[in-house]
């Protein structure tokens, strides 16, 4: 397993407000997942229109007005040409599919080939929604850490500058110590200003993604249990998991149902049909035309120039297109992966030489301290070594908030950033059965 040594950051603020609360409350609220979800839940009520097909119909026609008639009948007997009368109809039919070429059968499953194909859509959109607030979750934490930095570091030039200053008020120190020392002091103050304004852009940040204030943020612990052994173990757990590659598989069997629902017009279509009619003074015969059939009605198109076969061609198309975006989605699930891999080996790499360059700036800064004291350095000398130290501090600390952020990142290419928070995915998300 890759050596990880996530350095939890202390700090003396008292935290409540979780990581996983975070992510939690994002997936809930953010407006791309709801939308992709509202989405998901649209395309599922094409199942149940489809699964109608199997129900049957039921259709009442009502009509009455005026009527005039000139046929043979009307010009018989005792009357003399057109026929003048109030029509009134009645009729009421019932139809059953009895076969439909698979039709129905085929539709139902590519509909619900495509639900499933956006409830995957879903799962993806909350899984790099969830990523975006963990990014901006410990971003947040990492400018108050920095501003901590820097608020250190400040204080130790004040302290340094209250040295000089009272060298100088004793008459051993130069006005040129003086104006140096204080020139430190001025810019440790402006790099804590600018440290302050990155915290409140990433607070903002955070109110954007998560939709709530950033407060009582706590360092969340390390993942790296969940992590894979091996890049190869990585790879085979996003082809088996992630979601972008399930819609994509999702999207081949809605074109395959739909390249067998074309095929349906090649055959013949049967229904039982079961009319009752209610007419009164048609075609102008005085009286009542009731009747009451029930009749198997087959139907069968013979020639329509060509139309059908190039749909079924079309479809077939579509499957090459489908699977074809499958496999462009297979490499770049892949990529993803081995990206954030690559991402996470590179800091774990460099973790060990940042914490040594900490300490060792820091045992310098502490010589240096005490050979100033007794003349043996310079202040230019005792003021680069604690730049020095502030330098190496901001440092390790970036790279401790990398490392946790890579970690989070290998767990959403794999499709289990939300599994592993233990965060519940919308219910939109939810496939449906297609048996």
């Amino acid at each position: 397993m890759i050596g990880v040594s996530v350095c939890l950051i202390t700090s003396t603020t008292v935290w409540s407000a979780s990581l996983e609360e975070a992510v939690g409350t994002t997936i809930k609220t953010n407006p791309d997942v709801l939308a992709a979800g509202n989405e998901r839940n649209a395309v599922s009520k094409e199942i149940a229109q489809a699964r109608a097909g199997y129900f049957p119909t039921i259709d009442l026609a009502v009509g009455t007005g005026y009527e005039s008639t000139d046929s043979p009948t009307t010009r018989v007997g005792d009357f003399h040409g057109n026929v003048h009368k109030n029509r009134d109809e009645a009729s009421l039919n019932l139809r059953q599919m009895l076969f439909d070429g698979m039709q129905t059968k085929n539709e139902v499953l590519r509909h619900t080939a495509r639900t499933n194909s956006r409830a995957y859509t879903v799962f993806g959109a909350a899984e790099n929604t969830g990523l975006e607030a963990v990014d901006a979750y410990l971003n947040v934490l990492r400018r108050q850490r920095l501003v901590e930095l820097t608020t250190t570091n400040l204080e130790a030039h004040e302290r340094t500058h209250d040295q000089i200053r009272l060298r100088s008020e004793r008459g051993v120190g130069r006005k040129a110590d003086m104006d140096q020392s204080q020139g430190r002091v001025a810019l440790a103050r402006a790099n804590q200003i600018a440290e302050q304004s990155n915290l409140r852009d990433a607070e903002t940040n955070y109110l954007r993604v998560v939709g709530e204030v950033a407060e009582d943020l706590s360092d969340p612990a390390s993942p790296r249990s969940s992590i894979p052994e091996t890049l190869d173990e990585a790879i085979s757990l996003a082809i088996e998991n992630h979601p972008t590659l399930k819609s994509a598989n999702a999207d081949i069997d809605s074109a395959n149902s739909q390249h067998d629902t074309a095929a349906a017009v090649f055959y013949p279509r049967v229904d039982f049909e079961l009319d009752t009619t209610a007419n009164n003074d048609l075609d102008g015969i005085d009286g009542h035309n009731n009747d009451v059939t029930a009749m198997f009605r087959l139907r069968y198109n013979l020639l329509n120039g060509g139309k059908d076969k190039a749909r079924r061609e079309e479809t077939a198309y579509l499957i090459n297109q489908a699977s074809e975006i499958r496999n462009n989605t297979y490499r770049q699930v892949e990529q993803s992966v081995r990206l954030s891999w690559n991402a996470l080996e590179t800091v774990n790499n460099q973790m060990s030489f940042f914490q040594l360059h900490v300490d060792s700036s820091e045992n310098s800064r502490n010589a240096y301290q005490q050979q100033f004291s007794l003349g043996q350095r310079t202040l230019l000398d005792l003021l680069d070594s604690e730049n020095e130290v502030f330098v190496a501090r901001q440092a390790l600390v970036n790279a401790q908030y990398d490392q946790l952020f890579a970690l989070y990142r290998v767990l959403n290419s794999t499709g289990s950033l939300l599994q592993t928070l233990q965060v519940a995915l919308p219910e939109a998300s939810a496939v449906v059965d297609n048996k």
